[in-house]
């Protein structure tokens, strides 16, 4: 059991506190977290804020009097029915909590709980990565530079600056006299040259001591005079990613499909804002005709037509060759779409797909969206749409592609997940 300090402002409790509130309740956390991200607009999906948490789930353990033992004596003021020994009855169980409200108006409320923007990304994409297909270009940070930026007094040996060090020790050698080697040679000299007896030679002797002794305490190269080349980092443009939304709009997607395809739309914006710094999002819709449009009208505006899948796969490939050069960008493409597609058109898509679209994209997703109510027969054997067997033939060629199929808004989680698993996780899926 732990006791929680709520006293207002505990010194150094809060932190200890809130971490412990998340471990013990992290599944009703990252389940709300999932739900709230759902709930907003694409480019603000993986910001922070609050999240509603169930109160019924979230009661933390407490002392209180135990029911059944013990003596009570009770001081009930204002009692005009009672006397000392009569047994009072126990009020009948119920009250105003719960989701229903009570009949005076009062009840508890769902607990609300403030998450900063990096543990809601912790919590909505635990132990996922990026596919290795996608890794040509992933910059986790910030790409750095090392430019010179003048001297140290500690360093590597390898960058140890030879010729500053030497006229560091020149100048310390000048400016504390240190006697050089040619005024000791020829005090040498002119002592050599004197007579044992010549009176001269005692205070030339105590001079070439005096030298002598100032030469050994004062050094050629001083530890003090040792300088290194510093160097310091500059942060490079990081590596930035441009996400490709396409979407089937005509008249056979209905709002449950286009529902679906935002959900993974979201997480896939979230998983990229997570991977790289600067995250830019375009929105192709087509029916059979395709055009760019923004997040709005993309998910909102009804439209009807035919579908003709090649119009949206040739705008992304005009919106690329204007904006999103290959060479600069990570590109990332996710196609939802119901599987109709015009018989004459596979051919173009494909097409497309294969020598325009893939070769560019670091990451292909296609999710087949299905109604809720589509069930069928045991036994019942569904046909794969003209779309899903296009893309299942450019698939088996090993391009960084995925497919996946969805009927309902509680499988895009796990398919994500399915996904972007880590690769032992992924190899364990598929072994078993």
């Amino acid at each position: 059991m732990h006791i929680v300090d709520r006293r207002l402002n505990p010194g150094g409790k809060s932190l200890a506190n809130r971490q412990r509130f998340m471990r013990r309740a992290k599944q009703q956390i990252r389940k709300a977290v999932h739900e709230t991200a759902t709930s907003r607009g694409l480019k603000d999906a993986d910001q922070g804020g609050e999240v509603s948490l169930p109160a019924q789930g979230i009661h933390e353990p407490g002392f209180h009097r135990d029911r059944q033992g013990g003596v009570r004596d009770f001081v009930l003021p204002g009692n005009k029915e009672y006397v000392a020994g009569d047994t009072i009855p126990r009020p009948p169980s119920g009250g105003g909590s719960g989701d229903e409200g009570s009949p005076d108006g009062e009840g508890e409320d769902d607990f609300r709980f403030t998450l900063s923007r990096d543990e809601f990304v912790e919590l909505f994409l635990e132990d996922l990565e990026l596919p290795d297909l996608a890794k040509r270009r992933v910059v986790d940070t910030e790409s750095l530079s090392w430019e010179r930026a003048g001297y140290s007094v500690s360093g590597s040996p390898a960058n140890l600056a030879l010729l500053r060090t030497v006229r560091n020790g020149l100048s310390r050698r000048i400016a504390l006299r240190r006697p050089k080697p040619d005024e000791i040679a020829a005090l040498r000299a002119e002592l050599a040259a004197l007579a044992e007896n010549d009176p001269r030679r005692p205070p030339l002797q105590e001079e070439l001591d005096r030298k002598l002794r100032r030469l050994s305490l004062i050094p050629y190269i001083d530890p003090l005079d040792v300088r290194y080349r510093r160097f310091e980092s500059h942060p490079k443009p990081v590596a930035q990613a441009v996400m490709f939304c396409l979407m089937d709009v005509s008249g056979s997607m209905t709002e449950h499909m286009k529902d679906l395809a935002k959900r993974f739309y979201v997480l896939l914006y979230i998983f990229l804002r997570r991977k790289y710094k600067h995250v830019e999002v375009v929105f192709i819709r087509h029916t059979h005709q395709a055009a760019e449009v923004d997040e709005d009208t993309f998910f909102n505006s009804p439209e009807t037509g035919g579908t003709v899948v090649s119009t949206a796969l040739e705008e992304m490939r005009r919106v690329v060759a204007e904006r999103y050069s290959p060479d600069a960008w990570n590109i990332y493409a996710a196609q939802a779409s119901d599987g109709d597609n015009t018989a004459s058109d596979n051919d173009r898509t494909a097409e497309l797909l294969t020598h325009a679209i893939l070769p560019v994209c670091q990451y292909y997703a296609y999710l087949e969206v299905g109604r809720e109510s589509d069930h069928f027969p045991p036994g019942f054997i569904r046909r794969d749409s003209d779309l899903w067997q296009t893309y299942q033939q450019i698939q088996r060629s090993g391009v960084p592609m995925a497919m996946r199929k969805v009927n309902h808004r509680r499988e895009i989680y796990p398919v994500f997940r399915e996904l972007f698993a880590p690769k032992d996780a992924r190899a364990g899926a598929e072994t078993a």
